[in-house]
């Protein structure tokens, strides 16, 4: 399957390049490796550069991500303390191949079957 969702994560706040609080810090941050921030290799992420946006009333970023070759999407009873209720989402869990892979605060956008029968 292919699955696209959205991943939300507080706005990070950089005291540097003559910026200022509230000027959008992620025009030019994208997510620099996807085994550093997972913690596993995921060759298949298609991941784009975080925006800001308001979510009731304070900027957050936001990233739209595409997986390739999901099996299962579920969402896990035992969430580990992931989900922050200031952002929207929750935690989901991707299948790929033999593996499992937890997404803090997501929402899915769109799931589409390679294969349907």
């Amino acid at each position: 399957m292919l699955v696209t969702f959205s991943q939300y994560k507080h706005e990070e706040v950089q005291f540097d390049d003559n910026r200022t609080t509230g000027e959008s810090q992620t025009e030019d941050t994208v997510n620099p490796d996807s085994e550093d921030y997972f913690g596993a290799d995921m060759d298949d992420m298609d991941v784009e550069t975080w925006e800001t946006i308001e979510y009731e009333g304070d900027p957050i970023q936001r990233r739209v991500v595409t997986l390739d070759g999901v099996t299962a999407v579920s969402v896990p009873s035992d969430a580990s303390g992931g989900d922050d209720s200031a952002l929207p989402g929750r935690t989901l869990q991707f299948r790929l191949g033999g593996d499992t892979q937890r997404v803090d605060q997501a929402e899915i956008v769109e799931i589409q079957d390679d294969g349907p029968q």
